[in-house]
């Protein structure tokens, strides 16, 4: 009997009839109105039942079905809420991507942190489950972008030790499947045809019983009652092996597939056909793809069995084809030659459509994170369109989703796509050659090219594994691909850090009341008093230091991207330095030179010079990204930040390079808001207040907690933000954007200078132009122009000593010099000391060949240096020539076998390795 049977056992299903019941095919146990059912009513259990058979009184589209669900949740008293973004951390921290509509509330509503944004309410969220990529097109049901329609109630226990930003129940289980039972009867199904098998869900630390609910074959909803966490000595034992305990928070979590229910809706053979219509017809027309009568209906046979297919699942994907094609009674090769195309259709548009997802959300492609995700996905995407043949560009089926999704930003959509597709290509042709060369070594081996080396090559160049295949099998090598190759790829990248905490602390601290801030009423205030709660004497690289904890600061602890404030404490007796504030939990460390004593009173003063520059410089960094997003487009957004006190750099994510044009517009921009002298304003509204009416971009700097959140708004541009400002923008005086460069793909970091700081930088501009202008020995205004004159002289200069470094070559070739000439086999061989740098070697040597001649050519001018060249026809390995002299000078050396070169340290012994190369010629050649 499970630990959770008495959770299953409603009130609501005794009402109804239901029964309990073991399906007897998988054992699984279910509840039904159907005193005659045997089994659960899910694939392999039984079949889809509603393909061409459509399971509701009418068909719907995705919008149709969305707006069904959405209206009759509202008629029960719920509140529908705008979805989320795809990018789940912009308000989270520990995951990357959105993939259920439970994201959306954790981890502080879950949590009973801060309330939710209605309770009940109703959503329908759009999500992108990267681990189904291997199994889209082939399965006929797996898409990786859906929607999560969605209702959730937030509950607290009435005995609960804590308080929460909710209490009481708004609902729990009983009307949780009573809704589903109703709603199901609104779209004209017979009740008694759903089943609910009991399926405990267990995730990140907690767990409850749940619901699958299946109807006609069809899973199209999961009724989770998340209301337990884990706990060693809890009475619950879950499928994961641990136990739990019911906690103090419970919430309703369901999920209904949009793309199911459209689909059950409309009884098509697969989910692609209900939700893409329109990309797969077009996509057909330009592949050229056209059935016979009887292939159209061995690929709708083959449909309805593709929903037993789960390539994560299934170990070997050709026995399962096998299987699919012994069932319908054709070959194997038959099938998959139908199939292949039109699942490459379907994951094409499933693809687009995740890829208008995440650039419509403001995802950039790069090489981490979320912008990892997006590159990968649009990698894959092309590679399929190019196999189907399909004459049409990437960012047009792009744009086909997003218009559909009614995005705004669809010119930004499609320029990110042909940017991506562009540089897609110079890393295949880069690519190529290493993917040839490690085949070779794997042919020579007898080994197939192992996954791992599959990953790297696609991590590393964006080789996918059929093109590895495609190269392999010019050189002899085989390839170990994966049927779940980009799940893998994914796994790697598809998930982010929590944030690490600092458990070496004093436990002292955990007594210490929090420290009162003061420095958010005015930032302009210098001065104040504090008692001192507590001292923290610790050893640091040999030398005593101490953390100071007042019962209020004006001192600004470290936080995000801007430095702590400096000053001093003071008492009657003595004044110590503050040189770093630090903050832990809710309690500020003032670490300072000495002891100003437990107990003590002491007065705070701030080092205000640097307090305004840091101030000045925060409120610019705000200035520069509203100025970034101005110019490049909304998809701007920070990736990062540090504030100083000469310069501040700002990270932002953007697919291509910005050139200088483009960053003096950047600047001209920032500087107009600051003549603009606009008041910095700030705010503490609630947080969900803040998101709908801002949204998650005002997460750029960070995911702060809490009920109510502090805003920063310079200008249009509102961020959340815990750093001292200045009053106004025209009290940062001016900008100055020193440098722009990419730090990483996809991301562009700007450098730049506010206030006194861009003053002082533009002083050490003009101070070095000047100092320019005095050695060349003219105008300021004529540095450019001279310098350009000076460096083409000077590059003219070196080609003129180049052309006659090789004019001396060709006459030394031609008997000006004094080299030992030999016969090996048919050709004859120079054997030549020259002590000039290797430019002139390499010049004698190509001379030396142009004459049909085996160069041998040393030098003693840098230790001992060798070039060995050999015309074309000659008998002799040039790298192996040069690596038996090198050795010989205590070195090593080698190359290709018409040119190589090499040396050693031993000067001494090159006359004596020089006499000895026409025996090492010889040698080489016979052999």
């Amino acid at each position: 009997m499970s630990d959770l049977e008495s959770e299953y056992r409603l009130d609501y299903f005794e009402e109804e009839d239901f029964q309990r019941r073991e399906c007897t095919e998988c054992g699984a146990h279910f509840w039904t109105r159907d005193p005659d059912r045997e089994t659960c009513g899910e694939p392999p259990c039984e079949d889809y039942q509603f393909i061409d058979d459509p399971g509701f009184d009418d068909e719907y589209t995705l919008e149709e079905m969305r707006e069904r669900f959405l209206s009759f949740f509202e008629a029960h008293d719920h509140e529908r809420i705008d979805p989320y973004p795809v990018a789940a951390n912009r308000w989270r921290d520990d995951v990357l991507l959105t993939q259920a509509s439970i994201y959306d509330f954790q981890p502080l509503v879950t949590s009973g942190q801060t309330p939710p944004p209605a309770n009940p309410l109703t959503v329908s969220q759009p999500c992108i489950r990267m681990q189904d990529i291997d199994n889209v097109g082939k399965t006929g049901r797996h898409t990786m972008a859906f929607e999560m329609m969605a209702h959730h109630a937030f509950n607290t226990r009435e005995d609960a030790d804590e308080e929460y930003a909710y209490e009481g129940e708004v609902y729990w289980k009983n009307e949780t499947v009573q809704y589903c039972d109703e709603f199901f009867v609104d779209m004209g199904v017979d009740p008694q045809d759903v089943t609910y098998i009991e399926d405990p869900w267990v995730g990140g630390g907690n767990a409850g019983p749940a619901f699958e609910v299946i109807y006609k074959g069809a899973e199209l909803a999961t009724l989770v009652f998340m209301s337990m966490e884990q706990d060693p000595d809890g009475d619950y034992e879950m499928k994961d092996g641990n136990r739990y305990s019911p906690m103090d928070t419970y919430v309703v979590d369901t999920g209904y597939g949009l793309e199911r229910w459209t689909w059950v809706s409309q009884g098509t053979p697969t989910v692609y056909e209900a939700i893409y219509p329109e990309t797969i017809e077009f996509l057909k027309a330009q592949a050229g793809i056209e059935h016979t009568e009887e292939e159209e209906q061995l690929v709708h046979r083959a449909a309805k069995l593709a929903g037993h297919l789960d390539i994560d699942e299934a170990e070997d994907i050709e026995a399962a084809r096998d299987n699919i094609a012994d069932q319908l009674g054709v070959e194997t090769q038959r099938l998959l030659d139908l199939l292949r195309p039109l699942e490459d259709i379907y994951a094409i548009a499933d693809h687009s459509r995740t890829l208008a997802y995440m650039f419509g959300d403001g995802i950039v492609p790069s090489n981490v994170g979320t912008g990892y995700l997006a590159r990968m996905v649009l990698r894959r995407t092309k590679r399929l369109v190019d196999n189907v043949g399909a004459d049409v560009p990437l960012d047009e089926l792009v744009d086909m989703q997003a218009e559909r999704l009614d995005y705004e930003n669809r010119d930004t959509i499609r320029s990110i796509v042909r940017s991506e597709v562009e540089k897609y290509a110079e890393t295949l042709e880069r690519g190529g050659r290493k993917v040839r060369q490690l085949a070779e070594e794997y042919a020579e081996r007898g080994e197939p090219i192992p996954t791992s080396e599959l990953i790297e090559l696609y991590d590393s160049h964006g080789i996918q594994p059929d093109m590895v295949e495609d190269i392999a099998g010019e050189v002899g090598a085989t390839v170990d691909a994966p049927d779940d190759f980009y799940s893998l790829v994914a796994e790697r990248h598809d998930s982010a850090e929590a944030l690490e905490t600092d458990d070496s602390e004093d436990e002292r601290l955990d007594d210490l009341p929090e420290t009162e801030p003061l420095y958010y009423d005015d930032p302009y205030r210098s001065e104040f008093e504090a008692v001192v709660l507590d001292v923290f004497e610790r050893e640091e690289d040999g030398e005593e230091v101490y953390d100071v904890v007042l019962d209020q600061t004006m001192f600004y602890p470290e936080g995000g991207g801007q430095p702590a404030d400096h000053g001093t404490l003071s008492t009657d007796d003595q004044s110590v330095e503050v040189v770093d504030v630090q903050k832990r939990g809710d309690v500020v460390l003032h670490r300072t030179t000495d002891d100003p004593g437990k107990g003590e009173f002491v007065r705070g003063q701030i080092d205000m010079e640097r307090r305004e520059r840091l101030m000045a410089h925060h409120t610019a960094t705000h200035v520069v990204v509203h100025a970034a997003r101005r110019v490049l487009g909304d998809h701007v957004r920070q990736a990062g930040a540090q504030k100083g006190t000469d310069s501040s750099r700002i990270d932002i994510r953007h697919y291509e390079r910005i050139d200088r044009e483009t960053a003096k517009r950047i600047e001209r921009v920032a500087n107009e808001v600051v003549r603009e002298n606009t008041s910095v304003q700030r705010e503490w509204p609630h947080r969900h207040e803040a998101e709908e009416k801002y949204g998650f971009d005002l997460y750029q700097g960070g995911i702060p907690a809490g009920e109510n959140i502090r805003l920063i708004h310079v200008g249009e541009d509102v961020q959340a933000c815990g750093g001292t400002h200045v009053n106004r923008t025209g009290e940062i005086g001016a900008i100055k954007l020193l440098n722009t460069e990419r730090v990483q793909d996809g991301v562009e970091r700007l450098t730049f200078a506010a206030g006194e700081a861009a003053v002082e930088h533009v002083q050490d501009l003009e101070d070095d132009l000047l100092a320019t202008a005095e050695t060349f020995d003219v105008a300021p205004s004529e540095v450019p122009e001279t310098a350009e004159r000076f460096f083409t002289e000077w590059k003219e200069r070196g080609k003129t000593i180049e052309d006659l470094k090789e004019q001396v070559a060709e006459a030394r070739a031609s008997g000006g010099g004094d080299g030992e000439e030999v016969e090996v086999g048919d050709v004859t061989a120079v054997v030549q000391r020259l002590d000039g740098d290797m430019d002139e070697l390499q010049a004698t040597a190509n001379a030396l060949v142009d004459e049909g001649k085996i160069a041998v050519v040393g030098s003693g001018a840098d230790g001992a240096q060798f070039v060995v060249a050999v015309p074309d026809g000659a008998p002799v390995n040039a790298g192996e020539v040069v690596g038996e002299l090198a050795s010989m000078v205590g070195g090593g050396g080698g190359g290709p076998p018409d040119f190589a070169q090499g040396g050693g340290p031993d000067a001494e012994k090159l006359d004596e390795a020089l006499e000895a190369a026409p025996e090492v010629l010889r040698e080489v050649a016979s052999a």
